[in-house]
């Protein structure tokens, strides 16, 4: 047993540490060139500009107020970087869409234009014999100042781990997910108006992975090994893979709105908008927590069931015997309700002249879908009907039935579901025995498949 948790823990520890990357740093690195973060929106791939659009960017400030969180109290170090700013500025640039110009330090440039004029000044007059006269270029002006910055930073949206410990062996794996939002805008500097706002958010994924040993190996020999990792993702990142998209978003928006042109015309500007619109159809469905919300289940669905029945009379010991069922579901406007008609057959034993008798049942039920966006969704049920033995004459009693299950959805079309139901007869007689005050009842559980046809809600 002591063997077969040891190999446990070390498969666990291979497996909660794929999210990492196992890497030691015993030796010192070298400066590298930084990271770049992949472009997200492929639609502008190869798309350029009739003619670069030259933007001022004053600040793009941390507008969260957070500071740093550590075990004993609050550091003074903020949260997010200071440095948003540079970082737009890079973006812009790499872009090839816009033209940044210094704005952040504006005072500074002022006053070093103000030297070279002074200093230019001094050395022409020197120059009694030079008839030309030394005239610094005007300023670029700004056509648009983007504003905005980082409006949101949420820590610990998500958190969660896995771990196992027996006879002093373990390993465990801890997860931390935070999440920073931003706003950037476009502002017109000829009218003020705000041409365009787009909105970015980015998680942060932090892991832990440990193991060790406690255990002792013999008399006064006590054993303990530690191993573990952790592995933060740098926020500075997180700022600039949000800044990115920020940006493409507003060169793509843009487009769409005639705000600027790309080459190529209007073929371009078609090709963009309706790969856009899928782009954000798709991000519609995608809630927190990355879930995925769409229309997996269409308006109707045929289903088949097998699985056991078994009765709950006054016999002791009740076999359990077998049970089909066959169901026809329309889902209603509201994807969370649907009504379901369903008919079935299954087999109890009447033991009270040791035979085998089938029943059938027809019954129907309203459904509350607990998610009916996501892959897997719990779901209730209750309704009433009947059943009737197989030759429908000599035994046919009302009964109400309610249940609880389970769908998951491996193929659009197709919904694989676990269930459980209690069926109450309001009579004594299902069984072939009258005794007692009690009625009998019955349970049916099984498996069953659900194929969608028709269109979505």
């Amino acid at each position: 047993m002591v063997k077969f948790f040891l190999v446990f823990s070390v498969f666990l520890l291979i497996l909660t540490g794929c999210g990492a990357r196992l890497k030691v740093p015993f030796e010192k690195e070298e400066a590298r060139i930084g990271e770049n973060t992949t472009p997200k929106n492929h639609i502008l791939r190869g798309v350029l500009p009739e003619e670069p659009i030259v933007v001022g960017v004053y600040k793009f400030r941390d507008q969260t107020g957070q500071y740093k969180l550590i075990e004993n109290g609050t550091s003074w170090s903020t949260a997010v970087t200071q440095g948003a700013t540079s970082i737009l500025l890079k973006s812009l640039e790499d872009s090839k869409w816009f033209t940044p110009i210094e704005r952040e330090n504006i005072s500074n440039l002022l006053n070093e234009r103000q030297i070279i004029r002074s200093t230019r000044k001094q050395y022409d007059s020197q120059d009694q014999n030079s008839n030309e006269v030394s005239i610094l270029p005007p300023l670029l002006f700004a056509g648009i100042i983007l504003e905005g910055g980082i409006i949101s930073y949420d820590t610990n949206t998500l958190t969660g781990g896995v771990g196992a410990r027996y006879f002093g062996i373990g390993a465990s794996s801890k997860y931390r997910e935070d999440r920073i939002t931003i706003y950037l805008r476009a502002v017109s500097t000829s009218s003020g108006k705000i041409l365009k706002t787009v909105y970015i958010s980015k998680t942060i994924l932090s892991q832990a992975i440990s193991a060790s040993v406690f255990k002792f190996v013999d008399v006064k020999r006590l054993l303990e090994v530690e191993v573990g990792m952790t592995q933060n993702e740098p926020k500075q990142l997180a700022v600039k893979e949000a800044i990115d998209m920020a940006v493409e978003n507003l060169i793509t928006e843009g487009i769409i709105d005639g705000l600027w042109r790309p080459q190529g015309g209007e073929k371009v500007v078609e090709r963009i908008a309706n790969e856009y619109a899928k782009q954000v159809e798709e991000a519609d469905k995608i809630k927190l927590y990355n879930r995925e919300f769409k229309d997996r289940r269409s308006r109707s669905s045929i289903g088949l069931v097998a699985g056991g029945a078994q009765m709950k009379g006054d016999y002791a010991d009740e076999n359990v015997a077998y049970n089909f069922k066959f169901n026809y579901k329309h889902i209603f406007n509201d994807p969370h309700f649907s009504i379901r008609f369903g008919a079935g057959i299954m087999e109890f034993d009447r033991m009270i002249d040791d035979s085998k008798q089938r029943f059938i049942t027809f019954d129907g039920n309203m459904e509350y879908m607990f998610l009916p966006y996501d892959n897997i969704s719990p779901y209730l049920y209750g309704g009433a009907g009947y059943i009737t033995d197989d030759s429908y004459v000599n035994e046919t009693y009302f009964k109400t039935q309610f249940g609880a299950g389970i769908e998951f959805f491996p193929f659009k079309f197709l919904g694989i579901s676990v269930y459980g139901e209690q069926n109450i007869t309001f009579t004594d007689e299902l069984d072939g025995l009258v005794q007692g005050k009690r009625d009998d009842y019955f349970w049916r559980f099984g498996v069953g498949l659900n194929f969608y046809f028709g269109k979505g809600k």
